[in-house]
C-alpha cells in the first residue's frame, strides 16, 4: 500500500493553519504544520516533506527567505507560496527564491488541492526529499544570519539572498545574471562591481565564522560555493 504524501505547512495565522491542516488531512495527506520560519527550517530540514505550503508574510521571517534556507540545506521539495501580494515583481521574487507555484489570498481550498496534486505528480516517484548539500553552513531566515557549529554572522537581506542562491546549488557555477535576479528587485540597475563587492563581503563573513566553504570565481561567468 502506498504511503500518504507528506505535506508541510508554514502559516503564522493560527485559524488558517488549522483550516489547511484539517483540509489536507481530510484529503488523505500526512500533514505537519509550523507557525514560523525558523521552526519550519529546523523541522523540514530534519525531516523533509514531499511538498511545502509556505506563507510569505510570516511573523518572524519572509517566506521567500525560508524557502532559500531550505534549498540551501538540501530540501528540494516543491513549494507553493501563499500570499496577499499579487504584483508581478512579488511573484517573480517568489519563483527566484526557489518556489514552484504561487497562490494569492484569499483562495479556494479546492484550487490549493489541485495545485498540490499537480506538483506531486511532477515530482520524482521517490519524492523530492533531499539532494546533496553543503555540510557546514546553515542559513537562519529569522535572524538573517549564516552559521557554522562554531560561530554565526549577520547578513543583510541582499547578502542572504545571494548566499542562498549559491548554497542552493552547491559546487555549481551560478551565473552573474542569475545572482542579480535572485538578490535584487525586478528592474533594479545593478552594476557589475556592485555584485563583486557583495561577494567580497560574503567571502569575509565565511572566513569570519570559520566556514569550510569558499566562494570561487568563474571568470566572466559567475560564482560557485564549494
Amino acid at each position: 500500500m502506498q504511503s500518504a504524501a507528506r505535506i508541510g505547512i508554514c502559516e503564522d495565522d493560527g485559524q488558517l493553519r488549522s483550516l489547511l491542516a484539517r483540509a489536507l488531512a481530510d484529503a488523505g495527506f500526512d500533514v505537519r504544520a509550523t507557525a514560523g520560519g525558523r521552526q519550519a527550517v529546523q523541522e523540514f530540514t530534519a525531516s523533509p516533506p514531499d511538498l511545502l505550503v509556505l506563507d510569505i508574510g510570516l511573523g518572524d521571517a519572509d517566506g521567500r527567505d525560508v524557502c532559500q534556507a531550505l534549498r540551501a540545506h538540501g530540501v528540494d521539495a516543491p513549494v507553493i507560496f501563499l500570499t496577499a501580494r499579487s504584483q508581478l515583481p512579488d511573484r517573480l521574487a517568489g519563483f527566484r527564491a526557489g518556489g514552484d507555484d504561487y497562490l494569492t489570498k484569499p483562495f479556494a481550498l479546492a484550487e490549493l488541492l489541485v495545485r498540490i496534486e499537480a506538483l506531486l505528480k511532477r515530482s520524482a516517484p521517490e519524492g523530492h526529499a533531499v539532494r546533496a548539500e553543503l555540510t557546514g553552513l546553515r542559513l537562519d531566515p529569522a535572524a538573517h544570519a549564516v552559521a557554522t557549529e562554531a560561530a554565526s554572522a549577520p547578513l543583510t537581506p541582499t547578502e542572504f539572498r545571494l548566499l542562498g542562491a549559491l548554497a542552493a546549488r552547491p559546487g555549481a557555477v551560478v551565473r552573474r545574471s542569475e545572482l542579480i535576479a535572485a538578490a535584487w528587485p525586478e528592474g533594479a540597475l545593478v552594476h557589475a562591481n556592485t555584485l563583486d563587492a557583495y561577494i567580497g563581503r560574503l567571502r569575509r563573513k565565511l572566513v569570519q565564522i570559520g566556514a569550510g566553504e569558499r566562494i570561487e570565481t568563474a571568470r566572466g561567468i559567475g560564482y560557485a560555493l564549494r
